[in-house]
């Protein structure tokens, strides 16, 4: 059973009585939708590579309509009916912005938990929000839409460009941007999106030394995956194919799991503080400090009962040090001709695009050159913070001294040679890199700078990547991974990656311009993968991809003996039971030439000496191997019969397991009854339950229990307190009155006296008023203490889990 997630039954907060209803909709084959079959042209062919293509990794997917400047959304429904098929509903919803889009659009991508959509452009970007409000006029979405960054981006006034922006896998609110400035930004949409919350200036050029312009041109940049400090690390490609890495780079509020922390936090005070080199020793102090400031549960060390639960990071940066803009990295084992930064001299050009992939556990890092070649490389180590201390950060904080912002210099140190890349624990070199392989897309040459490449990871098999070109598409699947699992000492050749032209859109063997403007990677969770494609004449490609037996070995060893069967083996003894020569039958007669038969008499001499002859061969031939077929059927009769009273008991054995499967059958379809009878009273029994008024109460939070515990302590010991000072200037005021009272009754004093006595007396009337007052404040104070107390103990016993 497929389930599938469509707009229709959707319950969106800004749903509209004008929205199609489920009876209006109709599922067609994604190519046969009349979004993709009208004839309009997209946009014109230009040199920049488009992806107007973005899927939620569930059952939506989105296309940007560059010309109506308006985003599609479509509900898919992956192999239903049959496992080829990709449908789509129809007609799509509509979004659109809120405001004038200024900038012609080349990329899309949606965040983690689906709900912002990024419009990437050449100069500028923006962030469309994708729950709007409906329109008054028409069916449509109208969806808020903000920029990002138009301070530090091309706005008229400055040339900076935008190279790269990428969501951070770790937040749903942070946007990384790389711009031609060379320097990262990190922004948070949730607090300010105009001013970035972390800025890197990146300063790949060593002291003391001079390089080429293109070596200070950043290219392209991309996120680490959940694997060791790769999580908290930024790669970032220069146009001359050198790599860098920022580490620790985090963003304020984003959620980690406590055991990779934890993994990570235990490494450093094991590998590291216990160093004998005091380099090792400080720099994994400093990472110690950094993840014990950001991650503040770490330092109790507590085994907590969920392994999988989360931890948020804090706002912190080392005081007296900066990040260091790690690298080059270095290539390390080759054999051949290779320039400072590692370069190939098979590829050419300059590098244009990069991508992170993380297969099991090994860290791929592939670059896209202009040239058609991809290098694919792997890192040889683990990647671990370096700072540079005695270069301070810039802070910008609140009026708390909470960080709001920080920017640094990252500055590169001076590399290691080849010969002390031997990458020791904590002492700051950063990883090197191990050659894998480098692919050459083979394409067709043309006068221009280069080509264009998109690179992609397939959604179900990590070790496939998808390369998106002027040429078309094409498929690289990596044989060799997972590498840590193949070093078991033996000197095998590893396979070659495997290159496949999925999709070839070259015309007469030549390329002009770019003719594709979107892809996206589908993947159900039946272990089914499509792409999908389209062009600029908007028409929409859809091809399902096989993964299974992708990545075994084709070669087969020759010098291990194949496992045979048991059914085989008997075969095989059959087969030797009847000798060759009898199983190729009797040997040909030769007749030897001899005179016409027609001219020889029957009854003469010549024609009996002939008869004679052709008996004594036809005796020969037949007579005497039907004589050898006979004793040897004879001779082995009982191994026969042997082997049919063996086929006879194999055969009632199959018997005999077959009637035992019919009588199982029964009880299995009895048991899964059961099961399908349990599994809807449990539905029904969750159903039940979470129409209760308290079902979807959630235990309190840290902070909560935190404030919880300060209003039981001032319930408990400042209100007591409180009460009791009442109490006692309450008394206070009133004894004094009394002796002011009788005082005045018993005594008689001067005029002077008496004015003076009512002058005081007044004076205490409106001290008592003060007080009267103060006291029924604190009184209403109480109460409303005393009813946020009971509200909460309310709420956390409706919280609690119903049994």
């Amino acid at each position: 059973m497929r389930i599938s997630l469509d707009d229709s039954n959707y319950s969106d907060p800004t749903h509209s009585p004008l929205t199609p209803n489920k009876d209006q909709l109709q599922w067609l084959p994604l190519p046969q939708h009349p979004l993709f079959s009208s004839s309009t042209t997209l946009a014109t062919a230009s040199s920049a590579t488009k992806n107007l293509f973005a899927w939620d990794a569930a059952s939506r997917l989105y296309f940007w309509d560059s010309i109506n400047n308006c985003l599609h959304r479509l509900s898919l429904r992956l192999g239903d009916p049959d496992p080829t098929s990709v449908l789509a509903a129809s007609p799509s919803k509509v979004l659109q912005i809120d405001t004038e889009l200024n900038f012609d659009v080349q990329k899309i991508s949606i965040n983690r938990n689906g709900t912002a959509m990024l419009l990437f452009g050449s100069e500028r970007l923006c962030v469309m929000y994708l729950y709007g409000r409906a329109s008054k006029t028409d069916v449509n979405l109208i969806c808020r839409t903000i920029t990002v960054g138009s301070n530090a981006y091309s706005n008229g006034i400055n040339d900076i460009r935008v190279l790269q922006a990428l969501w951070h896998p770790s937040s749903d609110t942070h946007l990384g941007i790389l711009s031609s400035d060379s320097v990262f930004r990190l922004f948070n949409l949730a607090v300010d999106p105009l001013q970035p919350e972390q800025e890197y200036y990146l300063q790949p050029v060593e002291s003391g030394r001079s390089r080429n312009a293109s070596s200070v041109c950043p290219v392209d940049f991309a996120f680490g995956d959940n694997h060791l400090w790769d999580k908290f690390s930024v790669f970032i490609l220069f146009s001359d194919g050198a790599i860098y890495v920022l580490c620790p780079v985090v963003p304020f509020g984003s959620l980690f799991k406590y055991e990779s922390l934890l993994e990570i936090y235990n490494d450093a005070q094991t590998f590291g503080i216990k160093s004998t080199n005091s380099v090792a020793a400080s720099n994994s102090k400093l990472a110690m400090s950094w993840l014990e400031a950001t991650f503040p549960e770490l330092k109790n060390l507590e085994t907590q009962e969920d392994s999988q639960s989360l931890l948020r990071a804090h706002a912190y940066a080392l005081f007296d040090a900066s990040l260091v803009l790690q690298g080059p990295l270095r290539r390390v084992g080759q054999g051949g001709s290779e320039d400072s930064v590692g370069r190939s001299a098979e590829c050419e050009g300059r590098a244009i695009s990069f991508l992170y992939n993380l297969v099991s556990k090994d860290s791929i890092l592939v670059t896209a050159w202009s040239g058609g070649q991809l290098q694919i490389d792997a890192l040889a180590d683990e990647i671990q913070p370096v700072w540079s201390v005695g270069s301070p950060p810039r802070l910008r904080v609140d009026s708390h001294d909470q960080i709001l912002g920080l920017a640094m210099i990252c500055e590169s140190i001076s590399s290691s040679t080849l010969e002390e890349l031997d990458h020791n624990a904590w002492l700051g070199n950063p990883p090197p890199l191990l050659r894998l392989a480098i692919v050459d897309l083979a394409l067709p040459r043309r006068a221009e700078s280069g080509y264009n490449i998109s690179l992609f990871i397939d959604n179900l098999m990590p070790e496939r990547i998808y390369s998106l070109h002027d040429g078309g598409i094409d498929s690289i699947v990596l044989h060799f991974l997972p590498f840590t699992s193949q070093t078991n000492g033996k000197d095998d050749t590893l396979r070659p990656p495997s290159v496949h032209p999925v999709l070839n859109t070259c015309q007469s063997g030549s390329i002009s311009e770019p003719s594709l403007c979107g892809f996206v990677s589908l993947s159900d969770s039946f272990g089914y993968s499509w792409i999908l494609a389209v062009t600029l004449s908007q028409e929409c490609v859809v091809l399902e991809m096989k993964t299974w037996n992708l990545l075994l070995p084709v070669s087969i060893d020759m010098e291990k003996k194949p496992i045979q069967s048991e059914g085989e083996s008997k075969e095989r003894e059959m087969s030797t039971i009847i000798s060759k020569e009898l199983l190729s039958g009797p040997k040909e007669v030769l007749i030897p030439q001899a005179p016409s038969l027609r001219s020889v008499a029957a009854d003469s001499i010549e024609g009996r000496s002939t008869l004679h002859q052709y008996f004594k061969l036809f005796h020969e031939t037949y007579v005497e191997y039907a004589h050898k077929v006979y004793l040897e059927l004879k001779h082995h009769a009982p191994q026969l019969s042997k082997i049919i009273n063996d086929q006879q008991s194999r055969l009632g054995g199959a018997q005999q397991k077959l009637l035992k499967v019919e009588e199982k059958e029964s009880i299995l379809q009895k048991r899964i009854d059961r099961a399908i009878q349990m599994h809807n009273s449990l539905e029904e029994r969750l159903q039940k339950l979470r129409n209760l008024p308290c079902a979807h109460k959630k235990p309190l939070s840290k902070a909560e229990r935190q404030y919880k515990s300060e209003l039981d302590h001032f319930k408990e010991v400042e209100l007591d307190a409180l009460h009791s000072s009442v109490d006692a200037l309450s008394a206070r005021l009133r004894r004094h009155i009394q002796a002011s009272k009788a005082s005045y009754q018993q005594q008689k004093v001067p005029a002077k006296k008496i004015c003076a006595a009512d002058n005081q007396i007044s004076v205490l009337k409106s001290s008592l008023e003060k007080l009267s007052l103060l006291n029924s404040e604190n009184t209403k104070k109480v109460k409303l203490v005393e009813s946020s107390l009971k509200n909460k103990e309310v709420n956390r016993e409706s919280s609690l889990p119903i049994v």
